[in-house]
């Protein structure tokens, strides 16, 4: 059964197909965090270094320029359609997560846009809050190239090296370096709402603390 699997993952490998299934992926995922582009992207690197199907280079141009056009258009819809029109939007994780975004982009827009995309849910509210904002389109360019290249190169090197150390079970590479992937985004993700939470308590502290002294000297 292994081996089946193995000469299945092989025969899907080295269709010109997985380049469009790519692509197709990383974009979506810019809009829709559940899609699975970190895994897809690992997964393909894993094949190409131990099988040489597909080709590592292709797989890096094709994430970087789907994860490039989809948060462009992410940061369109947020110009057009602003942070309110949908209900998922309004509710409390999502008004965090784009307080967040606004307040990031007012200190540091540049390091915020390109460490953005390592979080799935991150990377939408980041580029959705920087159209509605009325952030410079001709800084976000660069900016997202810069991110969508280096997330791209990022994912391919998890597959890399994961794909090296297991070279003959092609199928126990794609696991463990998808499993590293989702491991890390997971704790990227966590470490980047506590840093929020910590944030909004500290700024309501401090909105608290000169009413309390007012009162005290009354």
């Amino acid at each position: 059964m292994f081996e089946a699997l193995n000469a299945a993952i092989l025969s899907a490998a080295s269709s010109p197909w997985i380049y469009v299934l790519i692509v197709g992926v990383v974009f979506a995922d810019a809009i829709l965090p559940p899609v699975p582009s970190e895994t897809v992207v690992v997964a393909a690197a894993a094949l190409g270094v131990s099988t040489g199907q597909p080709i590592i280079w292709l797989v890096i141009i094709f994430a970087a320029v789907g994860a490039i056009a989809g948060d462009n258009l992410t940061f369109w819809i947020g110009r057009k359609l602003g942070l309110s029109r949908f209900r998922w939007m309004r509710n409390a994780g999502s008004v965090r997560a784009f307080e967040w975004a606004r307040a990031g982009l007012d200190k540091r827009a540049g390091v915020l846009i390109t460490t953005g995309r390592y979080i799935p849910v991150g990377r939408v509210a980041v580029n959705l809050t920087a159209g509605s904002t009325g952030f410079s389109y001709r800084r976000f360019v660069p900016l997202s190239i810069v991110a969508g290249l280096s997330w791209s190169l990022y994912s391919v090197g998890v597959g890399l090296v994961a794909g090296a150390w297991f070279r003959e079970t092609p199928l126990l590479g794609v696991t463990v370096g998808v499993v590293f992937a989702i491991v890390v985004g997971v704790v990227i993700d966590r470490i980047s709402s506590a840093r929020t939470r910590f944030r909004i308590a500290a700024a309501a502290n401090a909105a608290e603390t000169p009413a309390l002294q007012s009162t005290a000297r009354q």
